[in-house]
């Protein structure tokens, strides 16, 4: 599991050290960018998707503490880097991940990274059981799986799915989708619904199906146009919805 982080810390010096620990022993760290200053470290945020952020506590115009407080809505894991201890039950308070002294010893570097991947496995797994095909708590709709959370479909608005080798091309009436699963993975999610695998490419809405055109598997034109292939294998399946 990669773990994208930034460096919030205002002594040239100290960056450098945590830099090169980082670097050299916790490969699953991948630094994005590092800040000399809570605005710096701001603009970094929100030009990056983060998973970590090793914060400073005292910082020239503010602390750890402001800088926090401008990100309510935190997405990332916090690692404070301090030479004070007193600040401990502060950085509790704003849910940190782990606190690390300085001078940073590299065993409670490495313990602090395994948490924090610690942290990302569970969030991964839940969200993955939340999106998994089983769940149809809201009738006729469907979760899309994405990289900032998912994306609600109604299910009679998919026309059909394509298969992209691990993704699948969700396709609508006017747009097309990409989401980073199998086709697979909506023929199951979409088993209480009219669709049907026609081909190892295609499953389709049967809803959407206009004309049949005969041939050992013949194809399907839908409402939009789209001609799709029906395979010899998949002919049977197909026809029994009508």
């Amino acid at each position: 599991m990669e773990i994208n982080a930034i460096i919030v810390e205002d002594e040239a010096s100290s960056r450098e050290i945590l830099r090169n620990y980082i670097n050299k022993y916790t490969k699953e760290v991948n630094l994005k960018g590092e800040a000399a200053s809570i605005k710096e470290g701001l603009d970094l945020i929100k030009e990056h998707s983060l998973d970590l952020v090793f914060l400073d506590v005292e910082m020239p115009f503010g602390n750890a503490f402001d800088f926090l407080d401008q990100i309510p809505e935190r997405t990332f894991e916090t690692v404070f880097v301090t030479a004070y201890d007193h600040y401990a039950k502060d950085a509790l308070n704003q849910h940190a991940a782990y606190y690390l002294m300085k001078p940073i010893n590299i065993d409670e570097l490495v313990k602090a990274v395994d948490y924090v991947k610690e942290i990302k496995q569970r969030e991964a797994y839940l969200e993955d059981r939340v999106l998994q095909p089983k769940l149809k708590a809201v009738k006729g709709k469907i979760t899309l799986p994405q990289q900032d959370g998912f994306q609600v479909l109604n299910v009679s608005d998919i026309l059909y799915c394509k298969a992209d080798d691990n993704y699948t091309e969700i396709y609508l009436e006017n747009k097309k989708i990409l989401v980073s699963k199998t086709l697979k993975y909506f023929e199951e999610a979409l088993s209480d619904f009219s669709f049907a695998r026609i081909h190892k490419s295609f499953l389709v809405n049967v809803n959407e199906v206009v004309k049949y055109r005969k041939g050992k598997g013949g194809s399907v034109v839908i409402s939009n146009g789209k001609e799709l292939l029906v395979s010899a294998s998949k002919k049977k399946e197909l026809l029994s919805y009508f």
